[in-house]
């Protein structure tokens, strides 16, 4: 028989000073106060806490009737024996106006994170952090709810706050699990949808209330709270692309990707200019993707962030899909919806730098705790925003594991990391004295280096086949080789150089074209020094550059003469291609974020149809030639003709596959003059056709061409062994095959 219950064990291992802490927000372990303790005589209490509570009952699991317990402290702290420490005692608490509140004991629980788990945290090598950290939906000792796990060593004090404790941050405290800088609660009884924050009391004793960084879930702008979700309740329909993945991705493989702001591909102007959700723009957006002939999707970042200005490059909620259109199980839907169609799906991916919006990762624990302190590595002069501190484990272990949860559990194809050449330089964008040398006194940013190499890697490995893109615009060596030959290890880099010499070059009046000759062919130069992708995005036709079809010289026929040109080399050059979305449309104005495409110029106006049709030939044509994307990165798979002719401004050359039958010719005339009889070298003799011509009527060009083939002759010419007299059109490419 136990011995009985004395009063002075209801305060059994609590002091004054405890009860102090508590009540005055300050402690940081309650579950060593709250919740169920053994005493000394084998008997057992329960302890309970709330700030406004005059009396409190307490019920324990598999009983129907209350218990009272004793007041031990006015400002808010109650006790009982209790039987048996069973976890998920249901507390009533009961104040002064007479009303009561009723809610599961959060204190009777171990820690629903493991020893190992906070080891690998505190190391920065937990790959799977999402499943750990956040508020994840599980079932603990016997008891299903949710555990709240944070990392922010620095406070004096966590507590979990949202609807369900009226945001009161004396409610709630979490505990501290020691050196980790891991606060952790679990919450039985809690359900999907519940909103949230964090409050945190710095060592200042000043209170911060955050949002939580792995949030899966968030509100939309412009409220910022975090959404309990559970995740684990989508079944997907994408086994057969999962098995395709390695081949359709394949560095031999066709890639064409169609860049997308989702909240400005199409809209309802009928209901007051809403965005589509998630699951209205897959099969809209598919059947679009899938009739121009891109392979791909690239998404403008879609993990969640305050202000639509930004189009999702600073973000908010690195672990949360934004709200703007629609909740995490529908994005899968349209990844899933992607993938059932066979097309991939890539994210721009942001890890360089994040908003100071205070609710956000800005100074979270009062600490500059993911940035640096020293504004001269830690703020980004261009964009107003804090650079991510990759010195720091945890951080870079923030970062990584978001990049491994979106192929987890979006089963993303690939991401394209933005800004990756701020990453690389401490002195990007910055004067003399701005910046900080490294330890070796250079201008690399070595832990970002570091950072970027073991993220290459680890994909490699863990998430086989997945494209990993750079979008790097300076002359680094090896961002795309492999990390045990030296490189970065990303898949592709895009070719920024190539981007902007060519619309350099297009906006040149063709009359003065052949004095700039050498831009034009400068990228061959050094096409395979790298695994590439040719670009042209949204950065293209924003802030006062105009549309794709703006920048084009000359009368409305040149202009869209030149663009169908421009396209053209685009997708007969080596490497993979990327279009932003309505360039199909060819608009005349530029890309507006808060407005549809114009989408009405396709019923409007018969040469804008006849470019759309342009476009899906192209890409079509692309994606049936193995010549123009199974040795993209191989100078075998490339062969000027003649790249001389500056005084025309004509381009030949060859694509070649693996095979030689699948060898195609490419002739680009960039001037508005017509050439009839104008020889070319050919590799053999034979009749040619005529595959593709840019000019043709049916896509609003003057006509010109070949009648769908050419005869070549065993005249040398071009140092090749046969020739043939062709007709140019004007401002025209052909292609041609044996």
């Amino acid at each position: 028989m136990k011995p009985a219950l004395k009063k002075q064990d209801l305060y059994y291992n609590v002091s004054r000073d405890d009860i102090e802490r508590l009540a005055c927000g300050r402690h940081h372990n309650p579950h060593a106060i709250l919740g169920s303790h053994q005493l000394d005589n084998e008997s057992w209490i329960i302890r309970a806490w709330h700030p406004q509570a005059v009396r409190a009952k307490f019920r324990q699991p598999g009983q129907s009737s209350l218990s009272s317990m004793s007041v031990i402290d006015e400002r808010g702290l109650f006790a009982a024996a209790i039987a048996d420490p069973v976890p998920g005692s249901v507390l009533i608490f009961y104040f002064a106006d007479g009303s009561s509140w009723e809610t599961a004991d959060p204190y009777s629980f171990t820690p629903s994170l493991g020893e190992l788990d906070l080891h690998l945290i505190r190391e920065g090598r937990h790959q799977r952090l999402f499943n750990h950290l956040g508020a994840i939906c599980r079932n603990h000792e016997g008891v299903a709810g949710v555990g709240f796990s944070l990392w922010a060593p620095n406070a004096e004090r966590v507590s979990l706050v949202g609807d369900f404790n009226l945001w009161d941050g004396l409610r709630t405290p979490m505990r501290s699990l020691g050196e980790s800088g891991i606060w952790e609660i679990f919450i039985p009884g809690m359900a999907t949808g519940a909103v949230y924050k964090y409050e945190i009391r710095t060592k200042s004793g000043a209170l911060r209330i955050k949002t939580d960084p792995l949030a899966f879930s968030m509100e939309l702008r412009p409220q910022t709270a975090a959404i309990v979700f559970d995740q684990n309740n989508f079944n997907w329909n994408d086994k057969e692309w999962e098995k395709q993945r390695a081949a359709r991705q394949a560095e031999d493989a066709p890639l064409a990707a169609y860049e997308v702001h989702l909240g400005s591909w199409k809209r309802r102007p009928e209901e007051n200019n809403r965005v589509l959700t998630y699951r209205e723009l897959a099969p809209q957006l598919v059947e679009h993707v899938k009739k121009l002939g891109f392979t791909h999707i690239e998404l403008m970042p879609i993990s969640e962030y305050p202000l639509d200005d930004s189009w999702g490059y600073q973000v908010s909620g690195y672990y949360a899909p934004t709200r703007r259109y629609g909740s995490p199980d529908d994005f899968k839907f349209f990844v899933d919806y992607c993938h059932q169609h066979k097309i991939g799906v890539i994210l721009d991916w942001v890890p360089a730098h994040f908003p100071k919006d205070d609710f956000g990762l800005r100074l979270f624990d009062g600490t500059a705790l993911y940035e640096h302190a020293d504004p001269r590595l830690g703020e980004h002069p261009d964009w107003g925003t804090l650079i991510f501190n990759f010195n720091r484990p945890e951080v870079a272990n923030f970062l990584s594991a978001n990049a491994y949860y979106w192929f987890e559990t979006y089963h993303i194809d690939g991401l394209r990391v933005d800004a990756v050449a701020s990453m690389l330089y401490l002195d990007y964008s910055r004067k003399e004295g701005e910046w900080l040398p490294n330890h070796l006194g250079g201008r690399e940013n070595l832990e970002a280096i570091t950072f970027l190499k073991e993220l290459n890697r680890n994909i490699n490995k863990l998430y086989p086949h997945r494209l990993m893109i750079a979008e790097e615009s300076t002359s680094w060596p090896g961002v795309s080789r492999p990390t045990e030959f030296g490189g970065l290890g990303f898949r592709y880099k895009w070719n920024m150089g190539w981007m902007n010499d060519t619309l350099n070059y297009f906006a040149i009046d063709p009359l003065y074209r052949c004095h700039h000759h050498n831009q034009i062919t400068f990228s061959l130069v050094y096409a395979f020094s790298e695994h590439f992708l040719l670009p042209f995005s949204h950065d293209e036709v924003v802030h006062g550059k105009g549309s794709l079809l703006d920048k084009m010289p000359g009368d409305n026929w040149q202009k869209f003469a030149n663009l169908r040109l421009l396209l053209s080399y685009q997708f007969t050059h080596p490497g993979k291609k990327l279009l932003f979305m309505g360039n199909e449309l060819a608009p005349e104005n530029e890309w507006n974020f808060a407005a549809s495409l114009d989408w009405h110029l396709l019923d409007e106006d018969p040469l804008r149809q006849k470019f759309f049709n342009f476009v899906c030939d192209l890409i079509h044509l692309y994606r049936r030639l193995p010549a123009l994307w199974q040795q993209d990165d191989d100078e075998e798979g490339f062969a000027w003709i003649d790249c001389h002719d500056y005084k025309n401004s004509i381009l030949i050359y060859q694509r070649r596959g693996r095979n030689e039958a699948d060898t195609i010719i490419c002739v680009l005339n960039l001037t508005p003059l017509t050439h009839h009889r104008y020889r070319i070298g050919l590799p053999q003799a034979g009749d040619y056709r005529e595959l593709f011509n840019s000019d043709a009527e049916i896509y609003g060009g003057s006509n010109q061409g070949n009648f769908g083939k050419i005869s070549g002759g065993n005249i040398p010419f071009h140092g090749l062994r046969a020739s043939a007299e062709i007709t140019l059109p004007p401002l025209g490419a052909l292609v041609l095959q044996i």
